[in-house]
């Protein structure tokens, strides 16, 4: 199943949790390199239960076996969605994550799914640096305008 079917799918699946994380947990240069290193290191292709890519972290239940067999297949317990470089180079947000209905049933909630990942930073999602939340400029007016 690709991406956009998995999607479809849990967008129509009761017992789905989607959190937009406000405001925006920030990893600090230092926690970033710590989790995303013992993330790769707990790969779910290589006997962890993580899958990531520069905008989605999966958690699975169970690592990948070598047999293709549904039944055997590891389940998705959730992912969280972050950007890279934001708001600096070396720094990464989380923005939004989601519990499947198989997580669900298995006790995880977003926060639990963020600590399991932020662990390896030595941060929780409740410890984790916020992003700063400005408030948008003033609209632009320009003061001659309708005078003559």
């Amino acid at each position: 199943m690709d991406a956009w079917e998995f999607l479809v799918a849990e967008t129509q699946d009761e017992g789905v949790i989607t959190e937009v994380i406000r405001p925006a947990a920030v990893l600090p240069e230092e926690a970033a390199r710590a989790v995303l290193m013992q993330l790769a290191l707990r790969d779910v292709r290589l006997g962890g239960m993580w899958d990531t890519e520069p905008a989605l972290w999966r958690r699975f239940d169970a690592p990948l076996t070598g047999s293709h067999d549904q039944d055997e297949s590891p389940q998705l317990i959730g992912e969280i969605q972050v950007a890279y470089g934001v708001p600096t180079r070396y720094e990464i947000t989380i923005f939004r994550a989601t519990v499947t209905r198989v997580g669900s049933e298995q006790g995880w909630t977003v926060e639990r799914l963020c600590d399991d990942a932020l662990q390896y930073g030595a941060l929780t999602l409740a410890s984790c640096p916020r992003a700063d939340l400005k408030p948008p400029p003033k609209p632009f007016r320009f003061e001659g305008a309708g005078r003559s």
